[in-house]
C-alpha cells in the first residue's frame, strides 16, 4: 500500500479528534450525574423538587473551569446529542395556519367566492400533495366569475399597499401571495425560535420542514406535554377589553333561556302531534286519552326546562362583577353554540349588540362543606366585552415593549406589562375611562381573559399587571411567549411525541447493553473464524466505532434508538469488508502466492466488490434520510456515516496492521485450524436447484400476498393517524379486559390494546376525536383515558402525576404519540416514494456498474422477493408474536435496510461472476462459470450473515421494546437476503441472459458428454 505514512499520521489525528469532542460528552454526562446525586440527597422522593435543585446545581457549576480550561456550559453545547427516545422529552410538528395568513393579507374581508375557495383549499389539502396556497389559487380559479384576486374586497387592500393594484392579473398576485406567506411562515419561525430558545430545556432543535408551513420543535428532557404545547401554539395576541356588568348581561342571558325553553316546548309538541298522527287507526278515545297525556308532559318539560341556567351559573349577586357567570369546562361548547346561534344573536339589547362573550382561564372552585371530594369542580368564567362593529379592542397588544414574571403585594405571581410609544397614552385614557364607568379591563390573550382589574384613577405609568392563577412557571411562560412576540397565524399540533424519562433511560441502558455484547461477539467471531488476522480486523473496528461517535458528535447529529440500531448494523456490516479482502486473501494463498503478494492481490480484488457492496447500501440509507423524519433520519445517518468509516477502517487501517505484522517476514495464516478448510472446495450446483428454489419462493411469496390481501398489515399511527399512549401498572394486565372497556361507546368507541414489553405494560391506541385539533381536545381525551383506567391504578395516583413525567416514574402514562390525519397520509406517500426510489436507483447503478440489463433485473428481483417476504412473515405473524409488529416509519427503515442488504450480497455474488466471466470469457460453460463463483463467494455470505445475525440477535433479545418489530424485520431480512442471493438473484440473471451465452454453455455441455 503506497503512502503508509499518510494514511497512519491521517489516522492518529482522525482518532485523536474524535477522542477530544467525545471527551465533552463525557465530562457532561459526569457532572449531570453529579448533579442527579446532590438532587436526590436534597429532595429525595419529590420529582419537582429534585429537577429543581439539578438546574440549580448545573447552574452553579456552568462556568466553571472542570479540564483543560472546558467549562460544563461548552461541554454541554457541544456534546453528543441524544434524541428523545434516549433521553426523553417532547417533539411536535406545528401547522401554521396558510389560511389564516391569507386572511390576514385580505385585511379580514369575507368575500363569497374567497371565502369558497379557502373553504374547497381545505378539503383539497386532506388529499393533496400541493401546498395550500397552490390549492387556493386552483380552487379561486375553478370559481369562476368576473371577480379577481386583485379585486378591492379580497387582496387589493392597505394591508398590501402597493404591492398589489386592481390592474394585476390573477398570476401577478400569486407570485405576490407566494412571497407573503414565505415572509409569514419565516416570521412565525424565528417567532418560535426565541420562544424555545428561553424554554429552559438544553439541546432544543427546531426546523422547518418543507414550504407548507410545517415546523419541527424537539425539546429533549422536556417533561410536560400541555405546557409544552400551549407554550409553542400560543398566538399571544394580547388585547384588551372594556367589560360588561353581569348586572347589564344578566337580562339578555335570562331572555337567551326562555327562548331556548320555548324552542324545546315547540319542539316537544312538534314529536307530539307527529305520535298522534301515527295513533291514527286507535279509537278516539284513546285518541282523547293520549292527547291528554302528551299536552300535560309538555307542560310538565316546559315548567322544568332551563336549557341555558342548567349549565351556566349566573353571578348576579355580584352585579357590578365583570364575571357574569361561570361553567363547566366540559360545557363551554354548547354555551358558545347557543350564544352564537343568529335567533339569540336577534334578542341582544342596543348596549349589547356588539359584544363579544370571552371565557376565562380553568378555575377550581372551592370543595363545599360536607362534601368528600378532594378537590373542587373545575370551572371556566364568561365575560361579555365591550366591542364594535369590526370586533375590535380598546387596545391592542401591539403597544407592550415588555413582560416580566413577578410577585404580587400578597406573593402570589404574576405578569408584568409595560408599554412604549402610543401605549402609554392609549393605557391612560383607557384606565380614565373605566375608573369613571367604573367597570373592568380584561387582558385577553388569544381569545382568553387572563384577568380583568379594575382602575381606580388614570393610570400615567405606562404598565400594567396581569393576576390570575398562575404558578411562577406558568407566569415566566407567559412573559416569555409575550416578549418572543405574537405569532402571525395559528399553528396546530399535527403531530406529537412525548417519551418519559424513565423510557428513555430505560432504552438508552438497554442500547448500551445490547451494543457492548454485540460488539464482543463480533470481536470473538473474528478471532475465531481468522486467527490473528481477526484480531487486526478487531481494532479495525474498534477505531471504527470511534471515528462514528466522533463524527456524529462533530456534526451535532441526534444519537436516537433506532440510531444505536443503525451502529450496531454497522458493526455487522463492517466486518463484511474485512471477510471480503481475507477471503479473496485466503484464495491467493491456496494458488501458492507469497503472503505478501496475496496480501496485495486480496486487497486490489476485494476492492471492487467491496466499493459496489457499500455505495448500494449507502444509496438505500441516503434515500431513507431523504423521505424519513426523526429517529428515522438518526438510523440513516448513523448507517451513511458508519459505511463510510468501515470501508476507511476495513481498507486502510487494517492493511496498515498486516503490513507491518509481515513487513519482517512473520507468518500470518487467515483462519484458525478449525477453519482453515472449511467451504475450500465446495462444489453446489446451485442453478441446478434453481427451479425448486423457484417453486418454494413463489409459494411462500403466495402466502404472503394472500395473507397482506385478506388480513392486511397492523398499520401503526404514523400511517393511519391517531393517538397512541404506553401505560405502565403495578401488576400483569389483561390487554383484551381493557381493550374491552376502551372500545365500548362510553369510552372511545374504538381502541386497540396491546401488550407492549412487560406484562404490566400496555400500548393503547385510539382515534377517537383525531380530526379535532387543540390543547383542549388532547387532555380531554387523556383524562378520559385517566377516568376509564382509574380502577387499574394506584388510589391515590392523581391525573397529574398519571399524565407528568419525571426521572423514576414507575406507574401511569409513560409515552404518548399522536399524529393527525393529514400528515399520516404524507408519511405513507414518503414511504411509497422512498421504497420505489431506492428500487429505481439501485436498478439504475447496477445497469450502470455491470452494463446488463440482466444483472438489474437480477438483483431488483431478489429485493421484491426479500421485500415481499418480510412484509408476509408480518402479515401472519402479527397477532401471534409476543412483541409488538406496528408497520411504522421504523418498520420502512427495516425495509430499505433489507433492500440494501440484499443488495450487499447479491452485488458481491455479481462482481465475482463479472470478475470470471473476464477471466475466462466463453472458453467454459456459463452455467459453470455461475456456480463456480457462487461456491467461491459461499464463505463470505455465510460469515457476513452470521455475524450480522449475531449483531442483530443481541439487540433483538436485550434491546429497548420499541424497536423489537425492526429488528425482527432485518433478522428476517438478513435470512431472506442470504438465500435470494444464492437462489433468486442469480438464477433470475441465467434465465434472462443472452442466447448467445446460453447457447455456448449447451455445445460445451454437449461436447462433454460425447
Amino acid at each position: 500500500m503506497q503512502n503508509k505514512g499518510l494514511v497512519r499520521v491521517f489516522a492518529i489525528i482522525f482518532g485523536l479528534v474524535c477522542l477530544y469532542i467525545l471527551s465533552f460528552t463525557f465530562i457532561a454526562n459526569n457532572k449531570e450525574t453529579a448533579a442527579k446525586e446532590y438532587a436526590i440527597s436534597k429532595a429525595g422522593d419529590n420529582a419537582d423538587e429534585r429537577d429543581a435543585y439539578e438546574r440549580i446545581y448545573l447552574d452553579s457549576i456552568g462556568k466553571q473551569n472542570i479540564f483543560a480550561g472546558i467549562t460544563y456550559n461548552e461541554a454541554k453545547e457541544k456534546e453528543l446529542n441524544k434524541g428523545l427516545d434516549l433521553k426523553g422529552g417532547i417533539n411536535v410538528i406545528l401547522q401554521i395556519s396558510v389560511r389564516d395568513i391569507l386572511g390576514g393579507l385580505a385585511n379580514g374581508k369575507r368575500d363569497p367566492k374567497f371565502i369558497a375557495a379557502l373553504d374547497a383549499a381545505d378539503e383539497a389539502q386532506k388529499n393533496s400533495q400541493n401546498t395550500y396556497l397552490d390549492d387556493f389559487l386552483t380552487a379561486f380559479e375553478a370559481q369562476g366569475g368576473d371577480k379577481n384576486l386583485a379585486d378591492p374586497d379580497i387582496f387589493s387592500n392597505v394591508i398590501l399597499g402597493d404591492k398589489v393594484n386592481n390592474t394585476m392579473s390573477n398570476d401577478e398576485v400569486a407570485g405576490v401571495l407566494r412571497e407573503q406567506v414565505k415572509e409569514t411562515i419565516k416570521s412565525a419561525f424565528e417567532t418560535l425560535r426565541n420562544r424555545i430558545d428561553k424554554f429552559g430545556v438544553t439541546q432544543p432543535n427546531i426546523q422547518s420542514l418543507g414550504d407548507n408551513g410545517r415546523i419541527l420543535v424537539e425539546l429533549p428532557g422536556a417533561k410536560d406535554i400541555q405546557r409544552a404545547v400551549r407554550f409553542v401554539t400560543a398566538k399571544a395576541q394580547l388585547e384588551f377589553y372594556e367589560t360588561h356588568y353581569a348586572e347589564d348581561v344578566y337580562l339578555y342571558l335570562l331572555s337567551v333561556d326562555q327562548a331556548l325553553a320555548a324552542k324545546i316546548k315547540v319542539e316537544e309538541e312538534k314529536e307530539a302531534a307527529e305520535v298522534v298522527q301515527d295513533s291514527t287507526e286507535n279509537s278516539d278515545n284513546v285518541v282523547d286519552e293520549l292527547l291528554k297525556d302528551v299536552e300535560e308532559d309538555v307542560e310538565e318539560a316546559a315548567a322544568q326546562a332551563s336549557p341555558l341556567f342548567d349549565i351556566l351559573k349566573p353571578s348576579i349577586q355580584y352585579r357590578e362583577a365583570a364575571r357574569i357567570a361561570y361553567a363547566a369546562v366540559k360545557d363551554t361548547a354548547q354555551i358558545n353554540g347557543y350564544l352564537r346561534t343568529p335567533e339569540m344573536v336577534r334578542l341582544r339589547p342596543a348596549n349589547l349588540r356588539f359584544a363579544k362573550f370571552a371565557w376565562g382561564d380553568i378555575e377550581t372552585l372551592p370543595v363545599p362543606e360536607g362534601e368528600d371530594e378532594e378537590e373542587g369542580e373545575e370551572v371556566v368564567y364568561l365575560y361579555a366585552l365591550e366591542s364594535n362593529r369590526s370586533g375590535e379592542p380598546a387596545m391592542s397588544g401591539d403597544v407592550v415593549n415588555g413582560a416580566v414574571q413577578q410577585f404580587k403585594q400578597t406573593g402570589e405571581p404574576a405578569v408584568g406589562l409595560d408599554f412604549e410609544g402610543q401605549g402609554i397614552g392609549q393605557w391612560a385614557k383607557l384606565t380614565r375611562t373605566v375608573s369613571q364607568k367604573r367597570n373592568a379591563i380584561a387582558i385577553v390573550l388569544d381569545n382568553t381573559v387572563q384577568s380583568a382589574p379594575t382602575a381606580r384613577q388614570e393610570i400615567k405609568g405606562g404598565g400594567t399587571e396581569i393576576s390570575g392563577s398562575f404558578t411562577v412557571q406558568s407566569a415566566q411562560d407567559l412573559a416569555t411567549v409575550l416578549n418572543a412576540g405574537k405569532l402571525p397565524a395559528s399553528a396546530d399540533v399535527i403531530e406529537a411525541e412525548e417519551i418519559g424519562a424513565t423510557l428513555g433511560k430505560e432504552a438508552i441502558n438497554s442500547g448500551v447493553i445490547s451494543f457492548i455484547i454485540a460488539l464482543v461477539l463480533v470481536l470473538i467471531w473474528m478471532v475465531f473464524y481468522y486467527g490473528k488476522a481477526g484480531l487486526f480486523a478487531d481494532i479495525a473496528l474498534i477505531v471504527n466505532i470511534l471515528f462514528i461517535f466522533g463524527v456524529l458528535a462533530s456534526i451535532k447529529a441526534v444519537l436516537t434508538l433506532p440510531g444505536i440500531a443503525g451502529i450496531v448494523l454497522t458493526i455487522g456490516m463492517s466486518v463484511d469488508a474485512n471477510v471480503l479482502i481475507f477471503e479473496r486473501i485466503k484464495e491467493e494463498l491456496r494458488k501458492g502466492k507469497s503472503q505478501k503478494d496475496a496480501i496485495k492481490d486480496g486487497f486490489n480484488n476485494a476492492l471492487s466488490s467491496i466499493l459496489d457492496a457499500n455505495i448500494t447500501t449507502f444509496l438505500t440509507a441516503l434515500i431513507l434520510f431523504l423521505f424519513g423524519t426523526g429517529p428515522v433520519q438518526g438510523f440513516a445517518t448513523t448507517l451513511m456515516i458508519g459505511i463510510a468509516t468501515s470501508l476507511f477502517s476495513a481498507i486502510f487501517i487494517t492493511r496498515l496492521f498486516i503490513d507491518n505484522y509481515g513487513k519482517n517476514g512473520k507468518s500470518l495464516e487467515f483462519a484458525t485450524g478449525m477453519t482453515k478448510n472449511l467451504f475450500a472446495n465446495t462444489k453446489i450446483d446451485f442453478l441446478g436447484k434453481r427451479k425448486i428454489a423457484y417453486i418454494i419462493s413463489t409459494a411462500l411469496v403466495a402466502i404472503g400476498i394472500f395473507s397482506l390481501v385478506t388480513g392486511g398489515l397492523n398499520a401503526g399511527v404514523d400511517f393511519v393517524g391517531g393517538r397512541s399512549y404506553t401505560v405502565r401498572f403495578e401488576k400483569a394486565m389483561n390487554s383484551s379486559e381493557v381493550g374491552e372497556l376502551l372500545a365500548s361507546d362510553a369510552v372511545f368507541g374504538s381502541a386497540i390494546v396491546k401488550t407492549y414489553g412487560a406484562d404490566n405494560q400496555l400500548k393503547i391506541t385510539t382515534k377517537y376525536r383525531i380530526q379535532e385539533s387543540g390543547l383542549e381536545v388532547d387532555e380531554a381525551v387523556e383524562q378520559k383515558l385517566y377516568e376509564a383506567l382509574k380502577t387499574y391504578l394506584p388510589a391515590d395516583l392523581n391525573f397529574a402525576d398519571f399524565s407528568r413525567s419525571f426521572d423514576g416514574k414507575e406507574i401511569g402514562k409513560m409515552s404518548y404519540n399522536k399524529v393527525g390525519p393529514t400528515i399520516a397520509d404524507d408519511i405513507k406517500r414518503g414511504a411509497l416514494f422512498a421504497v420505489i426510489g431506492s428500487l429505481i436507483v439501485v436498478f439504475l447503478y447496477i445497469l450502470l456498474r455491470f452494463r446488463r440489463w440482466q444483472f438489474s433485473l437480477g438483483a431488483v428481483a431478489a429485493v421484491f422477493h426479500d421485500v415481499l417476504l418480510v412484509l408476509g412473515i408480518f402479515a401472519i405473524f402479527k397477532n401471534i408474536m409476543p412483541f409488538d409488529m406496528e408497520v411504522d416509519q421504523n418498520f420502512i427503515a427495516a425495509i430499505l435496510t433489507v433492500i440494501g442488504y440484499s443488495l450487499n450480497d447479491t452485488v458481491v455474488v455479481f462482481d465475482r461472476i463479472r470478475e470470471y466471466i473476464k477471466e475466462h470469457g466463453s472458453t467454459r460453460g456459463f452455467g459453470k462459470l455461475i456456480n463456480q463463483a457462487l461456491n467461491s463467494t459461499l464463505s463470505r455470505t455465510l460469515n457476513t450473515s452470521v455475524t450480522t445475525l449475531i449483531v442483530l440477535l443481541a439487540i433483538f433479545f436485550l434491546g429497548a421494546d420499541s424497536i423489537r418489530g425492526l429488528m425482527f424485520a432485518l433478522i428476517v431480512g438478513v435470512i431472506v437476503g442470504t438465500y435470494s442471493s444464492l437462489f433468486i438473484a442469480t438464477p433470475v440473471m441465467f434465465d434472462t441472459v443472452q442466447k448467445k451465452a446460453l447457447k455456448e454453455e449447451k455445445k460445451e455441455e454437449e461436447t462433454e458428454e460425447a
